[in-house]
């Protein structure tokens, strides 16, 4: 992972080493900030942002769950997220943007007038998973439980919440394994450290719903409607873990981990532990909206602005 010469910080572009956070900040004591993950892809257009206005949508719905006033508009920092990749003069990129509640005092409930800081960040990030993508992951089932919806809200994407995930995570390296999946509070199956979970089973898929303690994944909703395009039928519902050991296939997605087939679970094989033609469709499907053999029939494409100019 290769960060950028430059970030976008407080509102202004600026060399990577100069953007600084002082220790008392609130988000470092507290966890209070919120973030979003996106990528852009070099097609045959030029760069293009992945559903950028989505996430920033979701950025804004989790600043407002936790009462943060991110101090600029959506138009503002989608504005700004063009401008750091023109600046930076990338072709693809794992793009950061995150808003924090900066110095201020030490109690828990932030000042009214404390600062919040926005920054985004760019980097040169590849498959999350690694060869995972490819070969397929094994992973194993966390002791670790998603808390339940009544005390951290999953649809909100704050920093405080992946604490569960690092411990999720960590014992599943632990246990040699490349990524840990989380039951939640009932002890049916939730998601990953940091992604969303699909099982295919006699050509269906299946896929937790937004209500099992999950983080409502934009890149699960792309897939979603993927495979409807595809004609594969998707089932949103509650299912025990013992579904993972049955499935004919299981893969996870997000923004970082894209489309990542599992090839194990446990140590048990997947199928015959390789990908299944499913998550071989669907990731042709999604890979292929990057390089034009998938029509994107959504506009979920956006191709980053030249100038400011043109942005406007």
């Amino acid at each position: 992972m290769a960060h950028t010469p430059l970030l976008w910080h407080n509102g202004r572009i600026k060399p990577w080493a100069d953007a600084h956070v002082h220790v008392s900040a609130h988000a470092l004591h507290y966890g209070s900030s919120v973030f979003e993950g996106e990528r852009v892809y070099a097609t045959p257009r030029g760069p293009a942002f992945f559903r950028l206005a989505d996430h920033t949508r979701r950025l804004f719905e989790s600043a407002r769950i936790y009462d943060i006033d991110i101090g600029y508009s959506a138009a503002q920092i989608n504005a700004a997220c063009h401008e750091l990749i023109r600046a930076n003069r990338l072709e693809s990129a794992y793009v950061r943007p995150i808003v924090l509640r900066g110095a201020g005092g030490l109690g828990v409930l932030a000042g009214a007038t404390d600062p919040v800081e926005v920054a985004i960040l760019a980097l040169d990030w590849g498959a999350y998973l690694g060869e995972a993508v490819e070969r397929g992951a094994d992973v194993c089932v966390s002791s670790w439980q998603r808390p339940t919806p009544n005390t951290f809200p999953s649809w909100a994407k704050a920093g405080g919440n992946y604490l569960s995930s690092q411990l999720i995570g960590l014992e599943a390296r632990r246990g040699g394994y490349d990524e840990g999946i989380a039951l939640g509070s009932n002890g049916l199956l939730s998601e990953g450290a940091g992604e969303n979970l699909f099982i295919a089973r006699r050509g269906t898929l299946l896929t937790p719903p937004a209500s099992a303690g999950i983080l409502a994944g934009i890149t699960r909703d792309s897939v979603i409607t993927l495979a409807q395009e595809l004609g594969i039928a998707v089932e949103e519902r509650d299912l025990p873990r013992e579904a993972l050991y049955c499935a004919d296939e299981v893969f996870m997605t997000g923004t970082a981990a894209e489309v990542t087939p599992v090839r194990s679970v446990d140590r048990k094989p997947i199928g015959d532990g390789t990908p299944g033609p499913l998550t071989r469709a669907l990731q042709q499907a999604f890979f292929g909206l990057f390089d034009g053999r998938t029509p994107d029939r959504w506009g979920w494409l956006e191709l980053v602005t030249r100038d400011a100019q043109e942005a406007a």
